[in-house]
């Protein structure tokens, strides 16, 4: 049986999101205190703007991940797995010392909600991706990724709704919009995954999640070591399962006993059982391996595109 999921040829319509929540830095420091803790550039991030960011431990292995965009001149939003949002703002929270920047949970004040498809194409036409633009009824549109040649917007407002422009939008499901999310190929760092990944492991200096420029952040070291001396053995690729997938199953490959060779990063199951996954690997058995799910005698997984390309290093998958 193919693993090929039955999505619409064309998704269309706006959904709450719910697997997100929202921590607020706010205060004078607050771009300068985040600027010391995340992987990307945030005092380049000007009004208008979004970022993928990560926040490392010090072995340089991924806490937690966010999209950054600004609300006010001195207040920054960060959207991440809302299953890490209460350890996350605590452990960035014991960093802030004497810095002027508060930390909150504002998931209650700011709701989230995708939007994809002709409902979508208005609202991002001619706009770049992670372009921010806020309107005067305080909606804010994010620009994300296509998927599969449709277009994706985050829409961020107050509580209770997304706006009167949506209103007559379709209802889109919500494991349509995380389908989505897998098939971007930006991995979402959720509690079953903490700890697990270094950023290139997940591909995220590809979708713009690094700035090997900036200065440095817990992990630095161990990150920019695996970037420039190309260390990187892992890498995360995305796929099509006959069965449902979790976060932090392991993925096993013929012939190599009971030692797993990959872990799902993010999974989006569909209404016939079956998943697509982003699974993090070793690059060897990135290409041509029969790959299981769960155990050796697991269903074989499919791989698919993703929609960037991934550089295989013969050397370094060795």
């Amino acid at each position: 049986m193919d693993a090929t999921l039955s999505r619409p040829v064309a998704l269309d319509g706006t959904c709450r999101i719910t697997d997100r929540g929202v921590i607020r830095a706010s205060g004078p420091d607050a771009a300068t205190f985040l600027q010391g803790q995340l992987t990307n550039d945030v005092l380049k991030l000007p009004p208008g703007r979004a970022m993928l960011a990560g926040f490392c431990s010090a072995k340089g292995r991924l806490q937690a991940t966010f999209i950054v965009w600004r609300e006010g001149p001195e207040d920054l939003l960060l959207m991440c797995s809302s299953d890490l949002l209460v350890p996350t703002l605590k452990r960035l929270s014991m960093f802030v010392l004497r810095a002027k920047c508060k930390l909150s949970n504002a998931s209650e004040q700011v709701w989230l909600h995708g939007v994809v498809g002709d409902s979508a194409r208005a609202l991002v036409a001619d706009r770049d991706v992670w372009s921010c633009l806020a309107a005067e009824s305080g909606t804010t549109s994010i620009r994300l990724t296509d998927v599969e040649g449709m277009p994706r917007a985050l829409i961020v407002t107050g509580p209770g709704g997304a706006g009167e422009q949506f209103h007559s939008a379709p209802v889109l499901s919500f494991d349509d919009w995380r389908w989505l999310d897998v098939r971007s190929g930006i991995v979402t760092i959720e509690a079953a995954t903490v700890d697990r990944f270094v950023p290139q492991m997940v591909n995220f200096e590809l979708v713009g999640g690094v700035d090997f420029q900036k200065g440095c952040y817990p992990g630095q070291e161990v990150v920019a070591r695996s970037q420039y001396r190309g260390t990187t053995k892992r890498r995360t690729f995305l796929f099509d399962t006959p069965r449902p997938a979790v976060p932090g199953t392991d993925v096993f490959a013929a012939g190599t006993g009971s030692e797993a060779v990959g872990t799902v990063a993010n999974a989006a199951n569909d209404a016939t059982g079956r998943a697509s996954a982003l699974v993090e690997m070793r690059l060897a058995h990135s290409a041509g391996a029969a790959l299981h799910l769960g155990s050796q005698e697991g269903p074989l997984i499919t791989q698919r595109a993703l929609p960037y390309s991934v550089v295989v290093d013969t050397d370094a998958a060795a």
